[in-house]
Parts: structure tokens; sequence; C-alpha cells
């Protein structure tokens, strides 16, 4: 069942609280109750000790937001890999996401936030719907935001907005506009080599581009790859 912008006063944007940090940081908030907002939600984006716990689709053991966020960065990656390109895409993405995955990109959150405080911010619900997040785990996060820290922005001389994603039914009310507020706000306090912010969108995913549209964001350059 989807939600709207009314059934969501108490969502907060706050700093992400990792392992070790006891919970919630109540007094990190960065925006408060909601009021009126825009309805449209990004589909996703285009460009410590790691918790324990059991598999990658499970969430027990983990302390702080690790798990929700773990949930939550799951939704993001199986998101693109089924949303844009072929069937071997959804099945690299889903294959990547191992135990081993897992542990790597928690920890990895973990040393960007020693290193910036803020720069993974949270949607946090409060369980407002029922304590649902967007893999169908239990936990209040509904969404995340993650601006590298500064010490990246010599890869592209700006600031990097890496991943922003709401579960899919807490879309259309207003939630990535929070997230994308608290983002830019983030970014602008960064020592940056040029004022802007930059991210990588699927062409064809026509939500997200239309959302960062929204946001000012213009065609800026081309990313090419290859297999190693």
């Amino acid at each position: 069942m989807d939600v709207d912008a009314n059934d969501l006063e108490g969502l907060v944007v706050r700093p992400y609280s990792g392992p070790g940090d006891g919970g919630r940081a109540g007094d990190g908030t960065v925006s408060g109750a909601r009021g009126e907002e825009p309805d449209e939600a990004a589909g996703g984006p285009g460009p410590d000790e790691a918790a324990g716990g059991p598999g990658p689709d499970g969430t027990a053991g983990d302390r702080g937001d690790a798990g929700d966020l773990w949930a939550l960065k799951r939704g993001f990656e199986l998101g693109l890999g089924t949303g844009t390109g072929d069937d071997g895409k959804a099945e690299r993405y889903e294959a990547k996401l191992t135990d081993d995955y897992r542990e790597r990109y928690l920890a990895w959150v973990a040393r960007c936030v020693d290193e910036e405080p803020g720069c993974v911010l949270v949607a946090d619900a409060g369980g407002v719907d029922g304590e649902r997040t967007g893999d169908g785990d239990t936990g209040d996060l509904v969404g995340y935001a993650f601006v590298l820290p500064v010490s990246f922005a010599f890869v592209w001389d700006a600031a990097v907005l890496n991943e922003l994603y709401v579960s899919p039914e807490f879309r259309g009310a207003g939630v990535a506009d929070d997230l994308m507020a608290a983002a830019l706000d983030h970014a602008r306090g960064q020592d940056l080599p040029l004022d802007r912010m930059v991210l990588d969108v699927d062409r064809s995913n026509d939500r997200a581009r239309a959302f960062y549209e929204r946001y000012g964001f213009e065609h800026w350059g081309e990313m090419v790859a290859r297999e190693l």
C-alpha cells in the first residue's frame, strides 16, 4: 500500500548512524517534521567495522542503521539491474549482492561517515506505515542519499551524489525531495574545486532523469565502460 505526504508528517532526514553509534542520532536531524512538498520521487541515481548478521537478505544482528541501509541499498541495486539495461544486467547486479559485498559496502560507508559526518543521510519514518523499508525488511528507514566525502571531489572536480534511493511504496510523497535538499545542503558545505554536483543516471531511467532535471541537473560529459 502506497503512502502520501499526509502519512509522513513525522518523517525526518538525519545523518546515518552506523554500527557502534548507539542507534539513532536524535540531535543530528537535518530536517524536521514534513510540511507540504512536491510529490515526485526519484527512482534511483544513475553514478568502522562492518556489521555482522545473516546473509545479504537479512538485517538481524546489525546495530544502528546498518541493516536498514543495506535493505535499501539492495533495493537500489536491484532496481538498477531490472529497471535499466537487458536481462543480463539484472542477473549481474543480483549476483554481486553477496555477503562479502554487503560487508565491504557497509565498511566503506562507515569509513566515509567517519571521514565526513553527515555525508550519508537517511529518511526515517519511525514506523509511520507499519515497519517497512525498500526491500520488504522491517525497519524505519525509507530512503537515503549518499554524497561522497570531499576527498573524492577531485575525481570530477565537484560534489558527487553517489546514491539516492526511496523505497517504492514511499515514492510520490516528497521523500526524495527531502533527501535531495539535505544532500545539496551538505554538498554546499564542502570545499570543492567547482561549485557543482554531479551524478550518474541511466539514460533509460526516465523517472530519475525527470526528477534530476527538475532540480536543474543538465547533461555534462559522458561515461563509458569496458570489462576488465
